[in-house]
């Protein structure tokens, strides 16, 4: 990796720690608060529209770097599921250090490889389905076809 990690914790090891008890909310999402929270220990739940998107429990995860790099409000609520230790910076200010900015790229690039592949899952597991139906209601056309009757086109490929 290029990523020397000793280098990133040396740029973050000054800053300022802030403890999150079980049940606070870390960050909210659609507000801004202009920081990058770097997880010390703890666990964390990462929730988009209320839906649990993620639980991170890894040291040197990086919150609210989105917001940061895009300049839009946090798009996700952060609560802490237990106590948890963050080191908080200003964004603008930490997102200047070539070494920070290269960890926050490498984590948006990890993410990012994993939101494809499991995007990949999702579309084969979406698509086996489709066809088997369309298996199933290719067999019911040749069988009611016989008789006159005509299956209705619900959306389905039924003539490969």
């Amino acid at each position: 990796m290029l990523i020397d990690t000793a280098v990133f914790r040396k740029s973050i090891a000054a800053l300022s720690l802030k403890i999150y008890q079980a049940g606070e909310m870390v960050l909210a999402a659609g507000h801004t608060t202009g920081q990058l929270l770097i997880l010390r220990k703890g666990l964390v739940e990462v929730a988009k529209e209320g839906v649990e998107i993620a639980r991170v429990t890894d040291p040197g995860a990086v919150f609210g770097e989105i917001s940061a790099l895009l300049d839009q409000p946090h798009s996700a609520d952060v609560r802490a599921l237990t106590s948890s230790q963050f080191h908080v910076a200003d964004a603008a200010a930490l997102l200047q250090d070539p070494a920070v900015l290269l960890y926050v790229a490498a984590i948006l690039a990890r993410r990012l490889d994993g939101a494809n592949q499991t995007l990949v899952e999702l579309m084969i597991q979406v698509d086996y389905p489709r066809k088997m139906i369309e298996k199933t209601a290719k067999k019911m056309k040749a069988l009611l076809g016989a008789s006159g009757v005509h299956l209705p086109y619900a959306g389905y490929n039924l003539f490969n």
